[in-house]
C-alpha cells in the first residue's frame, strides 16, 4: 500500500488566524453590499419623489402625518438638548475668553458654536435616535407581518408608498428643528453670559451680529437636512430588510440607530472641513 504520509496538523494560532480572516472578509463584503443597497435606495427615492410630484401621485397625507409625528417626538427633547448645550458652550468659552480679556467676543463664540456645530449635530442625533428607531421599527414590523409583500403583490411600490413620504417629512422637519435648537441654544447662552459672566447685553449681541452671518444659518439648515436624509434612508433600508421575527426587528432598529449616528459624525467632519476651507469665518 502507498503511504499517504503524516496528516497535516493545523495549529491553534493558524486556525484562529484563518477564522478571523474569513470573518473579517465576510464583514467587509457584507458592509459594502449594504452600503450599495443604501445608495441605490437613496437614488431611487429621490428620483421617485420627483416623478411623484410631477405626476401628481405624491402621498401628501402620509407625509403630513409623518411630519406631525416627528415634531411631537422631537420638539421638546430638542429644547431640552439646546438649553444645556448653549449653557455649556457659554461657560467653557466664556472662561477661556475671560482669561485673555475678550469678554465682548463671547456672543460671537457662543453663537457660532451653536449655529455651526451644536444645532445641526443635535438635530441629527435627535432624528437619528427617535426618528430612526420609529421608522425602522414601523417598517420592520410591516415586513415581518408580510405587509410589504402584500403591497408588492397588489402592485404597490413600498418605496413610493412608505419610504418617500417619510423622506419628505424628515427633510421638512429637520431644518425647522434646527432653527428651534438655534433659538433655544443662543438664548440660553445669552442668559448665562449676561446673568453669570457679567457680559453686557449690548456687547453680546454686537459681537454675535458681527461674526454670525445668514450664510452660517443656511449652512446649518443644509447640514440638518443632509443629516435627516441620511437618517431616514438608513432607517428605511434596515426596516425593510428586517427578518427573523421580533428579534430581527429589534436588531434592525439597533443597527439603524448606530449606523445613523456614526454616519452623521463622519459626514459632519467632512462638511466642517469643506466649509472651513471655502467659507472661513469673517466679520460680517
Amino acid at each position: 500500500m502507498r503511504s499517504t504520509g503524516p496528516p497535516t496538523v493545523v495549529t491553534t494560532p493558524e486556525r484562529l488566524t484563518r477564522i478571523v480572516g474569513r470573518n473579517f472578509s465576510d464583514v467587509v463584503l457584507s458592509s459594502v453590499r449594504t452600503f450599495g443597497r443604501v445608495v441605490a435606495m437613496a437614488i431611487e427615492a429621490v428620483v421617485g419623489a420627483v416623478s411623484d410630484l410631477v405626476a401628481g401621485r405624491f402621498q401628501w397625507r402620509e407625509t403630513l402625518h409623518q411630519c406631525w409625528y416627528l415634531v411631537t417626538v422631537t420638539a421638546i427633547p430638542a429644547v431640552l438638548m439646546a438649553v444645556p448645550f448653549g449653557v455649556v458652550v457659554s461657560v467653557q468659552v466664556g472662561n477661556l475668553i475671560h482669561q485673555v480679556g475678550a469678554d465682548s467676543l463671547l456672543g460671537a463664540a457662543g453663537g457660532l458654536g451653536v449655529i455651526q456645530q451644536g444645532a445641526p449635530m443635535a438635530t441629527g442625533l435627535l432624528l437619528g435616535g427617535a426618528g430612526t428607531a420609529t421608522i425602522a421599527a414601523d417598517l420592520g414590523a410591516r415586513r415581518i407581518r408580510d405587509e410589504i409583500d402584500a403591497l408588492d403583490t397588489m402592485g404597490i411600490s413600498p418605496l413610493h408608498r412608505l419610504v418617500i413620504p417619510r423622506m419628505a417629512a424628515m427633510l421638512v422637519v429637520a431644518p425647522l428643528l434646527n432653527m428651534l435648537i438655534i433659538f433655544a441654544g443662543v438664548l440660553a447662552g445669552y442668559a448665562v453670559a449676561t446673568g453669570v459672566q457679567n457680559v453686557t447685553p449690548g456687547s453680546y449681541w454686537a459681537s454675535f451680529g458681527s461674526f454670525a452671518t445668514l450664510t452660517d444659518v443656511w449652512i446649518s439648515a443644509a447640514k440638518a437636512m443632509l443629516f435627516g436624509f441620511l437618517v431616514v434612508i438608513i432607517a428605511c433600508q434596515r426596516g425593510l430588510e428586517a427578518k427573523g421575527g421580533p428579534r430581527g426587528v429589534a436588531d434592525g432598529v439597533n443597527a439603524a440607530v448606530v449606523v445613523s449616528i456614526l454616519a452623521i459624525a463622519v459626514v459632519n467632519v467632512g462638511i466642517t472641513q469643506l466649509v472651513t476651507m471655502f467659507l472661513p469665518t469673517r466679520i460680517a
